[in-house]
């Protein structure tokens, strides 16, 4: 089986979330599952097919969250430094067409959230940029068509 690198943030992210779903959403989902058996015939309950289902998804994820911390190869960002872009990286990039700055992280798949600024480190973005420094210019190829950066910072927190 193949580890799943990520920062302490996320496998600390991903326990809350497994907690979350086991103490907060099953017995949730139990309740909902009871209440709609109560309501008679279960051949035609929407309720009851509805609440099943979601009971299903969560356990499903619960299943999915826990093998990826079986399997997760934590990688302690506090440890690394130089300009080099790797792993755990805050990278500060300017495109080149459009001279607007975007700063990125990189971080496992499974903690991926570009709305907040962390890219997977398996992501177009993150493949250009690893091994680069600062001032380095790198050519990304995206859905929209090529896009050039600079690099302006490489930092690790």
């Amino acid at each position: 089986m193949d580890k799943v690198p990520m920062t302490a943030e996320g496998y600390a992210a991903l326990e809350i979330e497994i907690k979350t779903l086991k103490t907060v959403e099953r017995p949730r989902i139990i309740k909902l599952i009871a209440e709609a058996r109560s309501h008679g015939d279960l051949s035609e309950n929407a309720e009851y097919h509805a609440a099943k289902e979601l009971q299903g998804i969560t356990e499903a994820r619960i299943a999915d969250l826990e093998d990826k911390l079986s399997r997760a190869d934590i990688i302690d960002v506090s440890k690394l430094k130089g300009d080099q872009v790797m792993f755990g990286a805050t990278v500060t990039l300017v495109d080149e067409d459009t001279d607007e700055k975007v700063k990125y992280r990189i971080v496992g798949e499974v903690e991926a959230d570009v709305k907040e600024g962390r890219i997977s480190i398996t992501s177009p973005i993150a493949r250009a940029l690893l091994g680069k420094r600062k001032k380095d210019v790198v050519e990304v190829s995206t859905p929209g068509g090529g896009k050039s950066y600079e690099i302006m910072r490489v930092a690790f927190k």
